[in-house]
């Protein structure tokens, strides 16, 4: 099964720390089990920031961006259409040429401990799209979604930076489910970017007591409320943790969910949960994160989780952006052209000016 197929295609091609550049590549031939996808959107992640900016800490290579090769094609966040494939491709993932569909960012090897054992999100070998040369990523007019990749549909209704936000959403649903929500459990999520919405609106479909969300920017606080919030807190004005215990009688949150980046929102969210309360870290750090360990342990006995990426959370995060609980009018705030991607990234990199940019080949 196939359609007509270009020779060459654009394509972002990452050279090194800060130097990605936009070429005339070869449109990829899929092997067997795989399927050619012609790219409809895809998202720019704060991880792809760190990656164009370069960590040589990670690696002590100043030549290497942090996570990825160079001479890839990045972008791990995306969803587009199925233009060729073969039956055992059809079969195995129950899709055909002409569907809108997305794939995990994360590419299992199926066979080591984690895989084996339900984990695929900690894979040992690790392949996700956008930072291998073996996955190449989606900012590009067209990718091939691997035979061990996970491929979910998405309906092709939902426009296509909307749906492409469905890789994000995923990473923070799964944050939610390791928080292991209760219906009387108050909680307090950190930042209203992507994952700190996607946090809130995970969180509303557990229908804990009361969501507390926190940023220093009243744009993106408004969007919390729009989203599911019950409270907003500008911690640029207002001390959170006081507020937060007031609510409490003393006590203090039951849940936090961290989704900053920011090193001080850790002591923030030790400091006002609960003793025997649940921490959920989400974040990707710039720099490295100090506190206080004594109030994990002698001080609250608390819970601390990391969660990374979103295992077993997307066929959920495709029915909640279908459903249209959340306003991606509003939470997608940019949409560039495949050329412009240096300036969605300067975008990202600004912070304060978007909540999600996206790409469109």
């Amino acid at each position: 099964m196939s359609t007509t197929i270009p020779e060459t295609m654009q394509a972002v091609i990452c050279h090194g720390p800060e130097n990605y550049a936009l070429a005339e590549v070869p449109v990829p031939t899929p092997g067997p089990g795989e399927a050619l996808v012609k790219v409809d959107a895809v998202g720019i992640c704060a991880s792809d920031l760190k990656c164009y900016h370069g960590a040589a800490k990670f690696w002590g290579d100043e030549n290497r961006p942090a996570w990825a090769e160079t001479e890839v094609i990045p972008g791990h966040e995306f969803v587009g259409t199925v233009v060729s494939l073969d039956d055992e491709a059809a079969q195995r993932w129950g899709v055909a040429v002409g569907d809108r569909v997305t794939s995990e960012q994360i590419v299992p090897c199926w066979e080591c401990r984690y895989c084996m054992t339900g984990a695929y999100n900690m894979c040992a070998p690790h392949l996700m799209y956008g930072f291998k040369r073996e996955t190449p990523g989606a900012m590009a007019e067209y990718m091939v979604y691997k035979r061990n990749a996970r491929v979910h549909k998405i309906s092709p209704d939902i426009p296509p930076a909307h749906a492409a936000f469905v890789e994000p959403l995923s990473c923070a649903l799964h944050a939610v489910e390791r928080a292991n929500l209760q219906f009387h459990d108050v909680v307090v999520v950190a930042g209203c970017g992507p994952i700190g919405l996607g946090m809130i609106a995970g969180a509303r479909s557990k229908n804990p007591a009361k969501i507390i969300a926190l940023d220093v920017a009243p744009d993106k606080l408004a969007l919390a409320e729009k989203t599911g919030a019950d409270l907003t807190i500008n911690i640029a004005d207002t001390d959170a943790i006081e507020v937060i215990m007031g609510l409490t009688g003393g006590y203090g949150a039951d849940v936090y969910l961290e989704g900053t980046g920011n090193p001080a929102a850790v002591g923030q969210g030790l400091n006002l949960l609960r003793k025997q309360g649940r921490y959920v870290e989400y974040s990707v750090f710039g720099s490295d994160v100090s506190v206080d360990w004594s109030i994990i342990s002698d001080d609250k006995e608390l819970d601390v989780l990391g969660a990374h990426l979103g295992p077993n959370c997307w066929p959920a995060a495709v029915k909640l952006l279908e459903t249209g609980a959340l306003p991606m009018d509003e939470i997608v705030t940019h949409q560039l052209p495949l050329a412009q991607f240096q300036q969605g990234l300067d975008l990202v990199a600004s912070g304060r000016q978007s909540i999600k940019v996206s790409l469109l080949p």
